[in-house]
């Protein structure tokens, strides 16, 4: 399969730490790809979406994975992919990632790989999909249209988990004026889109 270019450029401009984590995330999701035939090729490709590289599996999004500062961030986009011990400390389902020794073992992630093209195969909806038939989020119109208008804090916004997404809906709804909400909401989504919670200051890192 050809390597989009934009990944590579992503890749490159990252921190020195980063590098090797996202290459070897690259890899390995490339690795877990089903061939379909010489004429076909594999099924998994390659994309940047909302500023991000993303990976699809059957034209559909199947995990995605970027770089921060200090650490990186990497998940699935079905919902039913969750983990159970999943940190609320970054976006994805594995926390901050600041070296290779924080990631599962490449057999468990070819599995998890594994599993959530098998959810694809059977037409399980992803988490895109499910989440338009949930109730909408106790969101400030303004807050919502913010977030909407940024796509890299839209995206990390969508897998954010209740707690993180409470923080700052309650932060936003209990301003006093509308200078007040208005300042608070440019800020919490210039944190959003760095994949900053409510309460980034205080979280270990």
């Amino acid at each position: 399969m050809a390597a989009d270019p934009r990944i590579d450029a992503y890749i490159a401009r990252q921190a020195d730490f980063a590098r090797p984590i996202l290459a070897h995330l690259r890899a390995l999701i490339h690795a877990a790809s089903p061939e379909t035939g010489p004429e076909i090729g594999p099924e998994v490709g390659e994309t940047m979406k909302w500023s991000m590289p993303f990976f699809t599996y059957r034209g559909q999004n199947l995990c995605n994975m970027a770089g921060f500062r200090r650490h990186v961030a990497f998940g699935f986009w079905h919902d039913k992919m969750a983990r159970a011990d999943a940190s609320d400390e970054a976006m994805g389902q594995f926390g901050r990632i600041a070296s290779l020794d924080d990631l599962p073992a490449d057999a468990e992630l070819t599995a998890l790989l594994a599993k959530a093209m098998a959810l694809i195969d059977a037409g399980d909806k992803t988490r895109a999909g499910s989440r338009r038939a949930r109730a909408p989020l106790p969101l400030h119109p303004a807050f919502a249209a913010a977030i909407e208008a940024d796509p890299a804090a839209a995206a990390i916004w969508a897998g954010f988990p209740p707690g993180k997404i409470r923080d700052y809906c309650e932060w936003i709804n209990e301003a006093k004026t509308d200078a007040t909400r208005d300042k608070r909401i440019a800020q919490a989504v210039e944190w959003i889109a760095e994949g900053k919670g409510r309460n980034w200051k205080y979280e270990k890192r």
